[in-house]
């Protein structure tokens, strides 16, 4: 960090001003997480924050889990290289996912030759060192690691918004489902020591932080490979019972690895967010079973009855993919009956698309473009209104919600955000925006609320 602050002193001084810095993050809660690392080294290291792609370093934190993302950053490259050739002192940095990947590594060090900096997800504590030395005369600076080689504490964030914070207590993932690329790019699952999660819990407390989201790609499984015993349940707790935090949420779980003590601790314990995103992805087992999901339709309404009936007033939400390979209609109609069954609040859905490096890609029985799309649109139809029905279960409560934004379409309105992770419109000011405040809810429209304060 030093040799970075003193080579960006030299480059503010051939700029003749302070210089900029933009990052942008495509891609996860985990590599939004990143960035806010990547934000606060730059800070720390002189630059000032710029609001867009004209700052004079653009650095881009990329995604890999849909092929197409990586055609999509391509075709943006082209975009920054007219820009580069305008303000040849620019420079441009790729990091994350997609940098995980030997080929598009090999790509973009072949045909986009005005990259500067390129480096991967297991080495982001290195970005200081990479970018001193670019700056410092090096044409260009490639450096990825094939697997992670330490895991790095203490280094700077900049978060964006003061009140609430994601803490990553993970990383990588040991589940290889057949369609995802993730443990591929992220490496094996590793544990944050829990002492170390709590002391950034209660800096970020200490910092106004009100609501932590713990991150992880399988947070339920948490705890592999530390020296002392502990579970995801048990580090919940401890996060809770931190001075200052007032509001807990966590994600993402795997259905496979959901403990009942888990579900107890949730119960009990009013700072856990009433919200659950539990991923389903199909309802049939025999699909399941070759996304390597290792559960079943019937452990999973198992679950999702046991999670309900211990806390009513949740709101559990899912994923779903529609087309994978070999997926049948019978395989459909078995998903329509779990979302019919569990009645979930909301769903993200996916059309099945085949990622280069994973096994599904070159399995047989590819689904057609055309019958994939009409299950998707059945599938949507279903979710959305099975969703604006559970919508009315709150309605005419008076809930918490954390102010989050002023609603820029209705003047003297804000937005806040439920503990169930539902959006409702109310009325107050900016003076609100970090506070958590009760609002009765009236009015009941699909995915959010408008209310007033109560």
């Amino acid at each position: 960090m030093e040799h970075l602050v003193e080579m960006t002193a030299a480059y503010a001084a051939r700029l003749g001003r302070v210089p900029t810095a933009f990052v942008q993050t495509f891609g996860c809660q985990m590599n939004a997480r990143d960035s806010e690392k990547l934000r606060g080294i730059l800070q720390d290291a002189g630059f000032a924050e710029g609001a867009d792609e004209t700052a004079d370093v653009v650095v881009i934190n990329t995604c890999t889990v849909r092929e197409n993302a990586n055609e999509r950053l391509y075709g943006h490259l082209g975009h920054l290289n007219s820009m580069k050739r305008e303000h040849p002192d620019k420079l441009i940095v790729l990091c994350g996912c997609m940098m995980q990947e030997p080929d598009e590594v090999a790509r973009v060090r072949r045909t986009y030759s005005f990259v500067d900096v390129v480096f991967g997800t297991h080495n982001l504590y290195r970005f200081p060192e990479l970018l001193a030395r670019r700056l410092g005369g090096e044409k260009r600076v490639f450096e990825v690691w094939e697997a992670p080689q330490e895991m790095v504490e203490e280094l700077p964030k900049k978060r964006e918004v003061p009140y609430k914070s994601g803490v990553n207590i993970s990383f990588g993932c040991d589940n290889f489902c057949s369609y995802c690329i993730v443990p591929y790019v992220r490496g094996r699952e590793r544990s944050r020591r829990p002492e170390d999660i709590l002391e950034e819990v209660r800096r970020l407390a200490a910092d106004g932080v009100i609501e932590i989201m713990l991150l992880g790609q399988n947070v339920n499984s948490y705890g592999k490979g530390l020296a002392e015993p502990i579970t995801f349940a048990q580090l919940l707790e401890q996060v809770c019972a931190v001075p200052g935090i007032e509001r807990v949420r966590f994600m993402t779980s795997h259905p496979k690895d959901l403990s009942d003590d888990l579900i107890a601790v949730m119960a009990r314990e009013p700072k856990v967010c009433r919200h659950l995103h539990l991923p389903m992805q199909s309802g049939s087992t025999r699909i399941l079973k070759a996304m390597n999901r290792r559960y079943t339709k019937e452990g999973y309404l198992a679950l999702a009855g046991k999670i309900k009936a211990a806390i009513p007033d949740l709101h559990l939400t899912t994923d779903i993919i529609v087309g994978f390979p070999g997926e049948t209609e019978e395989d459909f109609q078995e998903t329509l009956d779990v979302v019919r069954r569990v009645r979930f609040d909301s769903a993200f859905t996916f059309i099945y698309s085949p990622r280069t490096g994973t096994p599904a890609a070159s399995m047989p029985d590819q689904v057609a473009p055309e019958v994939v799309k009409g299950r998707f649109a059945r599938l949507l139809d279903l979710v959305q209104t099975i969703g604006s029905e559970e919508s009315l279960r709150e309605l005419g409560q008076t809930l918490p919600a954390l102010v989050e934004d002023v609603d820029g379409a209705h003047p003297g309105r804000v937005t806040g955000r439920l503990g169930n992770n539902v959006m409702v419109h109310f009325d107050g000011g900016p003076e609100l925006i970090g506070r958590i405040v009760d609002v009765s809810l009236d009015e009941a429209h699909g995915f959010y609320y408008i209310g007033h304060r109560a």
